[in-house]
């Protein structure tokens, strides 16, 4: 229990707790910063937090993942620290009129970093949460997704969109969230039970901040600017077809936008009409352009993808940032283990998540 564990560590009960949970999108890659809809699913992985408040401008953290209590102060900046998270999130709150001057955190989580899972999400809508529950204030998830998302933009200098923050905010476990990034309306799909959506890490780790993900989106940058409109998934054929003066490899980008927006409204039309046949091909033809349009996976993934078609999934595609991470793969729940036990047999580096 995260409230035993910060009774320990502090030597007091915690004022308020949350739990968040990590999601893994089904379908929707890079679309959620270029205006596209996106169709991301709760984990029943995540992040426990509780806390209390301090009036001395030290915020003390620990999780369950590193060693140690780590203090910093509250005005601090952004230090490439694993805290980042928290200090900024706690900042903004403060900003916005909702965070004391000070806490004591403890931090327990079940979601591997690195994964592709939203684990950073999860910890800054998390910490929202725990905090609008200690200072009741009147914030909708919708408004701490926002500010979960300024936090990762302006204070970690990740220039990711809206999709995590918003999923681990609103979706639960067994509901897939149909999210127009756009203007955030959404609906929430029921997942069939006759299908599992398994998570499979390909045992290749990397961090969205180190560069690549950031330069997929100042190419995305150029097609706007070229375009002259943000919502580039939006183009239409004509405007994607102008898009062919751009440099090649632009040009491929702006295709993948386009024709991942149109994949994922279809996939939450069949995912509501319980069509899995349709929705996991339209799985299997996203991952093909992300491999080829976007250029954003790797040779681990995709032979992990191309065997998990091969063994049975009904779709398999490459989920989160990309260059790493996890597969999400549609699969019959009837044979659930036995895929899962022969994929994980030819891929040693590879593991479950969920």
């Amino acid at each position: 229990m995260i409230s035993d564990e910060f009774k320990a560590l502090f030597d007091r009960a915690p004022d308020a707790e949350s739990f968040t949970p990590g999601r893994v999108n089904l379908i929707g890659e890079h679309v959620d910063y270029n205006g596209g809809r996106v169709l991301p699913t709760a984990l029943s992985l995540g992040v426990d937090l509780a806390i209390a408040p301090r009036d001395d401008c030290l915020v003390r953290i620990h999780s369950d993942k590193f060693e140690g209590l780590v203090e910093r102060n509250l005005s601090e900046p952004a230090s490439d620290h694993w805290s980042d998270y928290i200090i900024g999130t706690v900042q903004l709150a403060r900003a916005e009129g909702f965070a004391p001057n000070g806490l004591d955190i403890a931090a327990s989580t079940t979601l591997p970093f690195g994964a592709g899972i939203s684990s950073s999400a999860a910890v800054t809508v998390g910490v929202l949460k725990a905090l609008r529950a200690l200072d009741g204030s009147g914030h909708t998830d919708t408004d701490l997704a926002v500010l979960a998302r300024r936090v990762e933009n302006d204070y970690i200098g990740m220039p990711c969109g809206i999709m995590d923050q918003m999923a681990v905010a609103i979706a639960r476990p067994g509901q897939a969230l149909s999210l127009d990034t756009d203007s955030l309306a959404f609906d929430l799909v029921d997942l069939p039970e006759t299908h599992h959506m398994a998570v499979i890490h390909s045992g290749v780790f990397r961090q969205l901040n180190e560069g690549r993900y950031k330069i997929r989106k100042e190419e995305c940058d150029e097609v706007k600017a070229f375009i002259g409109r943000t919502d580039i998934c939006r183009m239409s054929d004509a405007e994607l077809e102008r898009c062919r003066a751009l440099p090649e490899p632009i040009f491929r980008r702006a295709r993948h936008c386009v024709t991942e927006h149109r994949r994922t409204v279809a996939a939450a039309d069949a995912l509501a009409a319980k069509r899995m046949q349709r929705f996991g091909a339209l799985m299997n033809q996203s991952h093909i352009s992300m491999r080829d349009d976007f250029e954003m996976s790797v040779p681990a993934v995709d032979a992990l993808v191309a065997d998990a078609q091969a063994l049975g999934a009904t779709g398999a595609r490459l989920t989160g940032g990309g260059f790493g991470g996890c597969i999400v793969a549609c699969v019959q729940a009837e044979h659930l283990e036995e895929w899962r036990d022969a994929l994980l047999a030819r891929h040693p580096d590879a593991f479950s998540v969920a």
